[in-house]
């Protein structure tokens, strides 16, 4: 049976991951696992040493409270973490999702995610954690690590979740690309759904008549030939509108190109309004 993993935290996207989850759930007959992660980073970096600011008594008083804080919000994030994991579970089981299994776990979210992601099919995260709520136009750095370490396709939601109505593929002629444009063809949840796939650049014809030897038997499939701007490119194919979804391959060049020239992938992540599937 086919699983998909949808892992949440304390943000605004956390209703949306899980409407996506469901809607790829039903299309694929899949199992749903919701995962929330308490990550001690975060928390050890939210506290604050005092404890050499005062005299020696009055420290050793200090660090007493300051531990029992830290327990506290311990135990704290443990109870919020596991009223996410209901409500999630009971809103995925509302829309119609027959299996659902919750996941707690401790540790960086982004080394989490990648560690239980081998047995599901896609994984699907937010653009924006519990910090990027006052980051808009900006994609989360959790969000390029699970990207860039993970060997499953992963979804990159909105906050706003809408039915997909249309699948546009950017091709490159890239090995990513042709993962993305393989799995499209092949996966049943974009059965019946028309696709648009677009090539941008001086190769685009040539990767246009690949893509066509893949996806030519589908029933409602075109093709676009774009020059300009790869960004600027994506974006005009996608409608004004959500209901499309955008597939890619995902950060196809070095780190050191990505520094110079900038990086396609976070780019579409940080400008466009639809969801993305990114494929390594």
């Amino acid at each position: 049976m086919s699983k998909v993993l949808a892992s949440i935290d304390a943000s605004s996207y956390a209703p949306s991951i899980c409407d996506h989850a469901a809607w790829f759930a039903q299309r694929l007959g899949a199992r749903v696992a919701v995962l929330h992660v308490i990550d001690r980073g975060e928390i050890a970096r939210a506290r604050i040493d005092l404890s050499g600011s005062v005299g020696l008594g009055a420290s050793e008083t200090l660090l007493e409270q300051l531990t029992a804080a830290d327990e506290a919000q311990a135990r704290l994030a443990q109870e919020h973490g596991r009223a996410l994991l209901q409500g999630a579970a009971q809103r995925l089981q509302e829309a119609g999702v027959a299996e659902v299994e919750t996941l707690h776990r401790h540790g960086e979210v982004a080394e989490t995610v990648i560690e239980l992601e081998q047995d599901s099919d896609l994984v699907i995260i937010g653009k924006r954690g519990e910090s990027g709520n006052f980051a808009e136009g900006h994609t989360g750095s959790k969000v390029e690590r699970v990207v860039r370490g993970s060997s499953r396709p992963i979804l990159a939601v909105p906050r706003v979740f809408m039915p997909f109505t249309r699948v546009v593929i950017a091709f490159d002629g890239g090995e990513s690309a042709s993962r993305a444009l393989h799995f499209t063809a092949e996966s049943a949840a974009f059965a019946g759904l028309p696709v648009h796939v677009v090539s941008v650049g001086a190769d685009a014809a040539k990767h246009l008549d690949t893509a066509r030897a893949v996806l030519g038997a589908r029933a409602s499939v075109s093709f676009e030939s774009l020059d300009g701007d790869v960004e600027t490119s994506l974006c005009a194919a996608l409608r004004a509108k959500s209901g499309d979804l955008l597939v890619m391959g995902a950060y196809g060049h070095s780190r050191i190109r990505e520094l110079l020239v900038g990086s396609t992938t976070t780019a579409m992540l940080r400008t466009a309004k639809a969801p993305v599937l990114l494929f390594r």
